[in-house]
């Protein structure tokens, strides 16, 4: 699938919103949209693109620009839930390989959280 500058982009799809309110591309319509799409298992994903998502929505969210969490699984299906994106939405808490990165780091709070909050609408897509 290939975008046209000019042409309405798709809807996507989600299984269940977690975090914010539900919204779609054609709600969306006067904003800029940046979808973080990321794996609950994923220490890349925390470490680097989310608190990168993180910065774009303080920076610029009073500018129109939205940023939207969608969490997935490809590999590890046991790790990449719906019950555990729920917890990390609700308590911050990470779990397998994105928590033994942290723990590694030395960047976990209080036992099993990250060191920043996700502010942004968070869903997940499950196959």
């Amino acid at each position: 699938m290939s975008a046209v500058i000019g042409e309405k982009v798709p809807n996507f799809g989600v299984s269940e919103w977690v975090q914010g309110a539900p919204t779609n591309f054609d709600q969306e319509k006067d904003h800029i949209v940046l979808v973080e799409v990321f794996q609950v298992n994923c220490p890349g994903c925390f470490m680097h693109a989310l608190p990168e998502a993180i910065e774009i929505y303080n920076k610029y969210k009073d500018e129109g620009v939205r940023v939207i969490g969608i969490a997935t699984a490809f590999e590890d299906f046991d790790k990449n839930t719906l019950d555990n994106l729920k917890m990390l939405a609700e308590t911050g808490e990470v779990v397998g390989e994105t928590k033994s990165a942290f723990q590694m780091s030395g960047q976990l709070q209080e036992g099993n959280k990250l060191p920043y909050k996700i502010p942004f609408p968070l869903a997940i897509k499950e196959f």
